[in-house]
């Protein structure tokens, strides 16, 4: 017996102790069960001042398992005495460990040699967050956790799909030889370092990205830029074909682009400069500058017809229109790419600049205004070292470039997939995080049998990518809150890593079920915490600043009550630790 029950505050047991504290060397966060003839209670000792002890109520032991949550208080008589070392998996741990269903991450630093572990299917299954201040282990830890799902002793998780997007490039040296210890496991890494060799550099097919994509790759601002988009990529088909299939269509759409242009009402010397800038890069067999114009007597190339007079006009302008209006076939419908055909930043930059044309950018100053940025960040794209990022030399389907994100170089399927983004600024590796996260929620939407290969994909430095932006107003929605919102039921599953949970969006975090929260000391970001993270206490935002690194606290739907864990050192580690300053400045007295 520890003591005796003289005050229950809500949730808080107050214990007169009667034992000698001098004779235990801690009893602070250690747990303990009240009992009486009716309940077996278990609550956490929180603080002790002046020979009194606070509990905090946790549970109840029922038919010898926990259950968390108390809905009767004990009994003033109840007997009080901390819980035997066997019991103690029940509450912080996995009580009857099984390989396949179980993992450990950790040792109890309250309880030594307690190993921390949970069920997987309770812990993967849900979207998770990491979060820690800098320096707090949360790299390690994460190393750790995922090499404890791939490092066990009689089974192996094949058909894992881990996918790291890695903001410094720190987990590379993590995984890299894992299938050294467990050869059925493989691990792919592909880097935005263009001089770097010996890993495959990340390569996107521009032909895969829907609408939205190509909107969040081209930093639009407003949905009113929309529009323009889609008709480039209904533009792209055309243009990024073989002529012979698609010749009619392309007569088409020039014939009228230069049809508004001769109806702009614009000088004839602008509207003769604008059709011979169209002509010079979009024409065909049948419609370009050197085009014969028959009529009766002579006949005349296009160019031709475009000369100006002594009196300032363009004297064949009923020729020309006639003979442009012989090339319109209502008949011809374009429509969206359907991912069946490749095409190339430079056909897109080409479809987008012949979009403006024909919506009459260079008529209206105020479309002008509002697409023309689009067609100078495309163009900042095609000439930046980041159009390498799209240069893809083959075709591939959208199926079969998945499947190929998924196959290692030995021709066996890789459970770890790392995305090294340390080479692009934020904004475009924003953009790449969120492309590869469509690509996988639309696959993953599409299987004939829901949720039959889960994805995983884990963000390093979440704050940077998963924020409250302009995606809503822009496309209606943000894809990480529609996939922490809807991925779970098709096996998409999110990992936020992040220093600064106070930037995330609100809504993404509000859908983690599982949180490992290492050392935090920012107030901000701490109060966002306990404001955000569903189910976190007091007890546990005072423990947060003063948490040793690698040290965590865990709590969520995969742990009964939440759980001080040492976590285990991953084995290699990522390459997270800080600058060596004393190495880097001292040198040695010759």
């Amino acid at each position: 017996m520890l003591g005796t029950i003289i005050g229950i505050s809500e949730d808080t047991v107050l214990l007169k102790l009667s034992i000698n504290l001098a004779d235990f060397q801690s009893l602070v966060n250690m747990h303990v069960v009240m009992e009486d003839s009716s309940k077996m209670l278990v609550g956490e000792i929180i603080d002790i001042k002046d020979g009194i002890a606070y509990i905090n109520l946790v549970g109840e032991i029922q038919n010898n398992e926990f259950v968390f949550g108390v809905i009767k208080k004990p009994s003033f008589g109840a007997s009080v005495k901390l819980i035997s070392k066997e019991k103690i998996p029940m509450i912080i741990s996995v009580p009857n460990f099984e390989e396949k269903k179980d993992v450990y991450i950790g040792e109890s630093p309250i309880y030594p040699g307690v190993k921390i572990g949970f069920d997987i299917n309770s812990f993967f299954a849900s979207h998770f967050a990491v979060f820690g201040s800098t320096g707090s282990g949360k790299s390690w830890g994460v190393a750790r956790l995922i090499q404890s799902i791939f490092e066990k002793q009689n089974t192996v998780a094949y058909r894992a799909s881990i996918f790291i997007f890695d903001a410094y490039g720190e987990y590379h040296s993590a995984f890299k030889s894992i299938s050294e210890k467990v050869p059925e496991v493989s691990f792919k890494a592909y880097t935005t370092n263009t001089k770097f060799s010996e890993t495959e550099i990340l390569k996107i097919p521009l032909w895969l990205l829907s609408v939205d994509d190509i909107a969040l790759l081209l930093n639009a601002e407003s949905s009113n830029q929309i529009p323009i988009i889609e008709k480039s990529l209904k533009f792209v088909g055309v243009f990024a074909r073989e002529e012979d299939t698609v010749k009619a269509a392309k007569n088409d759409i020039i014939a009228r682009a230069i049809l508004d242009i001769l109806a702009s009402g614009k000088s004839s010397s602008q509207i003769r400069d604008q059709i011979f800038s169209v002509l010079s890069t979009y024409h065909t067999s049948d419609l370009n500058l050197d085009t014969e114009i028959y009529q009766p007597g002579y006949t005349r190339s296009l160019k031709q017809c475009l000369l100006i007079d002594e009196t300032g006009k363009i004297r064949e302008m009923e020729l020309l229109t006639n003979f442009m209006q012989s090339f319109l076939d209502d008949a011809i419908e374009l429509t969206m790419p359907d991912g069946s055909f490749k095409y190339s930043l430079k056909d897109l930059a080409d479809a987008l600049d012949f979009a403006l044309i024909s919506e009459g950018a260079l008529n209206s100053d105020k479309v002008f205004e509002q697409n023309n940025i689009l067609k100078v960040r495309i163009h900042s794209l095609l000439n930046s070292d980041y159009a390498k990022y799209f240069e893809c030399d083959k075709y591939i389907s959208k199926d079969d470039y998945i499947k190929q994100l998924l196959m290692a170089s030995n021709g066996r399927k890789a459970q770890i997939i790392n995305f090294n983004i340390n080479y692009v600024d934020d904004r475009f590796a924003k953009v790449v995080t969120k492309i590869y996260s469509k690509l996988l929620f639309d696959y993953a939407k599409n299987l004939d049998k829901r949720a039959s290969l889960p994805f995983h994909i884990i963000l390093e430095e979440a704050h940077r990518y998963v924020q409250n932006d302009n995606d809503v107003n822009l496309l209606g929605y943000n894809i990480f809150d529609r996939i922490t919102k809807e991925g779970r039921k098709y096996g998409v599953l999110l990992g936020l890593i992040s220093q600064r949970p106070s930037d995330l969006s609100e809504t993404s975090i509000s859908q983690c079920n599982n949180f490992l929260i290492f050392k935090m000391l920012h107030p901000r970001d701490v109060e966002y915490i306990k404001d955000m993270v569903p189910n976190i206490t007091n007890e546990i935002v005072k423990r947060l600043r003063i948490l040793q690194p690698g040290n965590c606290i865990a709590f969520g739907s995969a742990f009964k009550v939440p759980v001080l864990t040492k976590m285990d050192k991953p084995t290699p580690p990522p390459s997270s630790s800080s600058c060596d300053i004393s190495s880097n400045w001292f040198i040695d007295r010759k």
